[in-house]
């Protein structure tokens, strides 16, 4: 399963990319407004930093606005894809931007017929809040196995998002999907555990009662 971060900071990507996990980017207008910065810009370095696909998304209501505006955020740089919300003008967009050979992600996916829909309109990739639907107490695990398994076969790549915590990523990637879309501090609770840290401490507490073993190593690294 592929890993994106979910963000519109620049700083976010600029801490997690040097990780060597990201695959690519997705944000939205609420996490770009929450930025001090144009947006423009910030679309820009994300791609520069990432060089992976990174959603953008629409704003309008109706699928002539959206198409109009998928066509004009596509033009900010090869890597970004469209992301359109779900709903009748947003299938319609998406058919007509995928003809167009720009790439959508059609978002607010909460149903398995819906994803259906989404990935017969040609959306790249289909996404499942998973964060959303618990906070309505539907069980997201159980919605994303049948998206996976109704859109099997399909070229349509299914994408987990709203994920909360590490636990979503886990259940994302043994249900079976595509991709995974990370916010900042979720990926930075994946690298922690606490035997990690008490092991880290430990090694820490014993190379340094043998100091002659620190000169070994300077020595090694200064060649």
């Amino acid at each position: 399963m592929k890993l994106f971060i979910d963000t519109g900071s620049v700083a976010d990507v600029e801490e997690i990319a040097p990780w060597g996990v990201l695959s690519g980017a997705t944000t939205n207008p609420t996490l770009l407004a929450q930025e001090d910065a144009d947006p423009g810009e910030t679309i820009q370095r994300i791609c520069e930093l990432i060089d992976g696909p990174v959603s953008v998304e629409v704003v309008s209501k109706t699928a002539p606005e959206m198409v109009a505006e998928g066509r004009a955020l596509a033009a900010v740089h090869r890597h970004v894809v469209v992301k359109v919300p779900f709903s009748p003008a947003g299938l319609e967009a998406t058919r007509e931007l995928a003809s167009e050979g720009i790439r959508v992600n059609m978002t607010l996916v909460f149903s398995a017929a819906q994803a259906l829909l989404s990935a017969e309109a040609g959306a790249t990739y289909v996404s499942c809040f998973m964060g959303r639907l618990d906070d309505i107490s539907v069980d997201s695990e159980a919605v994303l196995r049948e998206i996976v398994e109704t859109l099997r076969g399909s070229e349509a790549q299914v994408l987990a998002a709203s994920i909360r915590n590490p636990r979503h990523a886990v259940i994302a990637a043994t249900a079976g999907c595509d991709v995974a879309t990370i916010p900042a501090g979720a990926l930075r609770q994946m690298t922690q555990h606490p035997l990690t840290s008490t092991g880290l401490e430990r090694f820490g507490s014993d190379w340094k009662n043998r100091p002659e073993l620190g000169r070994w190593l300077e020595s090694l690294v200064a060649g």
